[in-house]
């Protein structure tokens, strides 16, 4: 049974605007006068001082721990969207933030034009875990994807033969992997790319899911790379068919082209295996990690690939003054032990077809399609009805998720949710959506 709205508030606020967190009150956020700040303030705070490059969900979020955040008026809320799954291991979970405070006490960085004691202990945990030669250590996601592109162009140069500034990288329709130059020269969402030409050549786009287009694209010898996302994320969870990274990982073996697989949102466990791909048991030449390799702590990305492709790359060709800095690598590695240790793929899995199972169960006339794959689901609601209005009203009741394309709300919880939490959620989620349904 869930609590109402009023005894949750009465519960997370300890006296007049103080918050309890593991025992300890603290002082409600403040403006630079001394005055309680309101939700309002620190939405117009934002709206007059920063770029206007984002439309949040109006909640202003001042804490988290494990599967919940709280907003400034002490509200506690279910976050459904994980940071779009880089708090894949819950909010502030306290393995990593230790190994973040204990090594920021005694070296944060170096830059690599020197070695650290940290890098390389880093390294070797996170090639013996994947299963790859090497890593290359970066910040962001975009960054890992950008990686990847210049390691395919370079492979394709110097191993597949390649003749200079001709190579080709194949992407697929609905892509996303960040919004650099090159990013959106890969994509074809007009929101996206739409006043920022002149793009990157040497990009190809076809259909996602269809390997027969996939196998004529790569006839040109040209085409070094295929760089595909296992389940596309910000396109909606679009889930291929069963058979489809098989089939394009014989494709590119075939045609001696690199299958780079963007994992920066599906892989650490958030789909039931520790990579998206493991569900078919491939193997990619190329993966990109990021987003939850650091647990939401700071940004931390990662390329791996084995030596005949990760040796192209030469000193002085591609590199981060903070990739592989010391403090991220004992985050990443703590936020690798978490996943592990606390069985965060099984967990996912379980509780993803208990996800999908009650969703399903919704009224057809409000939810059209609930899609998926272990904790990285979506619902697609009936062209009637506003997702991102549909998704305000869940915030007032208490969960949080984010929609896109208008007819789509995501939902991506922390891998640590127990049945008890997602039942309650299920339960907002459940009442929120028939909500929409007309009395008799």
């Amino acid at each position: 049974m869930i609590r109402s709205f009023s005894t949750l508030l009465k519960s997370e606020i300890g006296g007049s605007g103080v918050f309890l967190k593991r025992g300890k009150a603290t002082s409600h956020p403040k403006t630079t006068s001394g005055a309680k700040i309101t939700p309002q303030q620190i939405f117009d705070r934002e709206s007059k001082y920063g770029a206007h490059n984002y439309h949040p969900i109006p909640v202003a979020l001042c804490r988290g721990e494990g599967v919940y955040v709280w907003d400034v008026e002490g509200r506690r809320y279910f976050d459904f969207l994980s940071a779009y799954s880089a708090v894949n291991q819950g909010h502030c979970h306290p393995k990593i933030v230790a190994a973040l405070k204990e090594q920021a006490d005694i070296l944060t960085l170096t830059s690599r034009a020197f070695y650290s004691d940290v890098l390389g202990e880093y390294e070797e945990y996170l090639t013996r875990l994947f299963g790859y030669d090497k890593v290359l250590p970066m910040n962001t996601g975009v960054e890992g994807g950008e990686t990847a592109c210049k390691l395919a162009r370079k492979w394709g140069y110097m191993k597949k033969g390649i003749p200079k500034n001709e190579a080709k990288i194949v992407f697929v329709e609905g892509n996303f992997w960040g919004r650099t130059m090159s990013a959106i020269s890969a994509s074809t969402d007009p929101v996206s790319y739409e006043g920022f030409g002149p793009y990157m050549p040497g990009f190809k786009i076809i259909p996602y899911n269809d390997l027969e287009v996939l196998e004529q694209a790569l006839q040109d010898p040209t085409v070094c790379a295929f760089m595909v996302e296992p389940i596309q994320g910000e396109a909606g969870v679009v889930v291929p068919h069963d058979g489809y990274l098989k089939g394009v990982r014989d494709i590119c073996t075939r045609r001696n082209v690199l299958f780079i697989a963007d994992e920066v949102q599906t892989g650490l466990a958030r789909t039931g295996k520790r990579l998206a791909v493991d569900h078919e048991n491939v193997r990619p030449d190329i993966v990109i990690l990021g987003k939850a390799l650091s647990g939401g702590v700071l940004p931390v990305s990662a390329v791996l690939a084995d030596d005949d492709v990760m040796l192209c790359i030469r000193p002085g060709e591609h590199g981060s003054t903070y990739g592989g800095n010391p403090l991220a690598c004992k985050v990443a590695m703590a936020a690798l032990e978490v996943m592990e240790e606390e069985g965060l793929a099984k967990n996912a899995e379980k509780m993803g077809q208990v996800l999908r199972t009650e969703l399903a169960k919704l009224p057809s006339s409000v939810v059209k399609l609930v899609r998926g794959k272990g904790l990285l689901n979506a619902v697609v609601v009936a062209p009637e009805f506003d997702a991102w209005e549909m998704c305000v009203r869940l915030k007032d009741n208490g969960l949080l998720a984010k929609p896109t394309h208008g007819d789509i709300i995501r939902l991506a919880p922390p891998l640590t949710i127990n049945q008890t939490e997602l039942d309650q959620a299920i339960a907002i989620m459940s009442d929120t959506m028939k909500s929409y349904v007309p009395k008799k």
